[in-house]
């Protein structure tokens, strides 16, 4: 029986029966059920909270700025960064694309909607994740794992923990770097002539010296570079708009028109439109999935709420800021439906626009609805949203879509391996440091492996697996901070009710009640010295 499943993964057939049990597997994780839990989560969440996204909208932006970092913590800007490193990715130009060619410029509306509710989410699982943190080797660390565990308690909650942090390592560790160094190789590949392998090399080389350096490392490059090329892109889209500007309420009409079915062309894929925009909305930023609270439990603050009111604003960033300029772009130079003049062999034509209702490869076959279309739309994202940018800026969109990605994917990848590092971490965390280092420097060796990897190599499989883990980490999370919201909510009330007395110069402490709260060890410890400081400050 062995034999039989040995030989089956290695030939072609075996191949093509992984890749429908894959699939189907995806079609299953990514669900319905997942795509609208996720979203009436977030609904539910922004009710109990009582539309905080909108109460506290610059108290977000007051705090993103605030905070220092200690021997053991990082700010909370670097928190950010390291955060949108991991959320601002290919995803906002392949995945705006991506929603646009499915289901419309209506899409997008759904996109925004799905940032604003996802943002309750992403300050549950980020409070919780600063709640629940963890100084282990002198530095902060927490995450799902460590709030599933902590939170939940007893047999159970290891066991839950556990599974969660295997999942992880294995989906954003192993099989996901692959696919973002792809898209940095075949961008390059096809801008600049650089040979995938090199790329490859070039990637590892940079990666491997940031990752040895620890999460300090991480979070100043993050800190240099995400903020940087998010300005730049949205600059660049900036200026189109401007120079289009007379376009611009015709197309905010044309997105909120089709969004409900009210233009005529697109009145048959309302509910496409929805699934669509919601799915690659929470592709893009992640609400919800238990990512985001790894970066947040590193931040040095004096009350887990403040975290999570940064890392909710950090999913607006990604969507309403990054996503908006890219599918505006697309709708400007209307390059969501259009050809290069040119067909395929079989006939077929060639579209260079990634968008619109067809969209084919430059072998003419068809990709959407296949596990294989995620790689296919990096090759069309940098054909296609190159060309968007070319009517403004005459022939470098190409280059800047090719450097544009190779940031957004490089602090990606950065990202994953942190996660990847912190539920490392968490499973061998009662064990000696130098057992600990030695399996956290064996996870570098294999990302970096993984990197190079998907560098040289198309990444079909590698996305269907990727979204696969990420998917069951989804469905992981969303569970557990439905258990585990409560502490969160009340500390959010906490956070309000010091404000309201003490003012803005007050530095908010929190102070977990031990009956309730017993796990909380790390506030329950440093309260007495952070209330000291606080008093000080004030």
């Amino acid at each position: 029986m062995l034999n039989r499943i040995i030989f089956l993964c290695l030939n072609n057939r075996g191949n093509l029966m992984i890749e429908k049990l894959v699939t189907f597997l995806n079609e299953v994780v990514w669900s319905k059920p997942l795509v609208y839990g996720l979203l009436i989560t977030g609904v539910l969440f922004t009710l109990r909270m009582r539309f905080f996204q909108v109460r506290h909208f610059k108290e977000m932006i007051r705090l993103m700025f605030q905070g220092e970092k200690s021997p053991n913590g990082i700010s909370s800007f670097q928190a950010i960064a390291m955060s949108l490193a991991g959320r601002v990715g290919t995803g906002n130009i392949v995945g705006v694309s991506t929603a646009i060619f499915i289901g419309g410029p209506g899409a997008v509306f759904w996109m925004w909607i799905t940032a604003f509710l996802g943002a309750s989410s992403a300050f549950i699982e980020s409070t919780l994740g600063q709640i629940f943190k963890r100084v282990e080797n002198n530095e902060y660390r927490g995450g799902p794992a460590y709030y599933i565990e902590y939170g939940i308690g007893g047999k159970f909650g290891k066991i839950y923990g556990i599974i969660f942090a295997i999942v992880t390592i294995i989906s954003v560790g192993l099989l996901l770097p692959g696919v973002q160094s792809n898209a940095i190789a075949s961008s390059m590949h096809n801008a600049i002539h650089v040979p995938q392998w090199l790329m490859g090399a070039i990637v590892v080389v940079i990666l491997g010296l940031i990752i040895f350096g620890g999460v300090r490392s991480i979070a100043n490059v993050a800190t240099a570079v995400v903020p940087f090329m998010a300005i730049i892109y949205i600059l660049m889209a900036v200026i189109i708009i401007c120079i289009n500007i007379q376009e611009v309420p015709a197309l905010f009409a044309l997105i909120f028109k089709s969004a409900f079915g009210l233009q005529s062309a697109f009145g048959g894929i309302v509910g496409a439109m929805i699934e669509i925009g919601v799915k690659r909305g929470l592709y893009s930023n992640e609400a919800g999935q238990g990512t985001g609270p790894h970066a947040a439990a590193a931040a040095e603050v004096s009350h887990p709420s403040k975290q999570g009111l940064v890392q909710a604003f950090s999913v607006y960033i990604d969507t309403l800021f990054v996503c908006t300029a890219t599918a505006l772009i697309i709708l400007i130079s209307g390059t969501y439906n259009v050809t290069d003049g040119t067909v395929n062999a079989n006939g077929t034509p060639h579209l260079i626009k990634d968008g619109g209702i067809y969209v084919e490869n430059a072998t003419g076959k068809d990709y959407s609805g296949t596990a294989m279309y995620a790689q296919a739309g990096i090759d069309k994202a940098f054909h296609g949203s190159g060309y968007q940018f070319d009517p403004t800026f005459s022939g470098v969109g190409s280059y800047f879509i090719a450097f544009a990605l190779f940031f957004f994917a490089f602090t990606t990848i950065l990202s994953y391996y942190y996660i990847t590092e912190t539920n490392v971490a968490y499973l061998t965390r009662n064990q000696n440091n130098q057992v600990s280092s030695i399996f956290i420097n064996i996870a570098r060796v294999i990302i970096l492996f993984a990197t190079f990897y998907g560098a040289v190599k198309t990444a079909d499989v590698a996305w269907a697996f990727g979204d696969l883990g990420v998917g069951l980490m989804a469905w992981l999370n969303i569970i557990a901070i439905w258990i585990l919201h409560k502490p969160a909510v009340n500390a959010l009330k906490d956070y309000e009710i010091q404000k309201k007395r003490l003012g803005n110069g007050y530095n908010a402490v929190y102070q977990p009640d031990p009956n309730k709260l017993p796990n909380a060890v790390f506030w329950l410890k440093t309260y007495p010295e952070r209330l000291k400081q606080a008093r000080a400050k004030k």
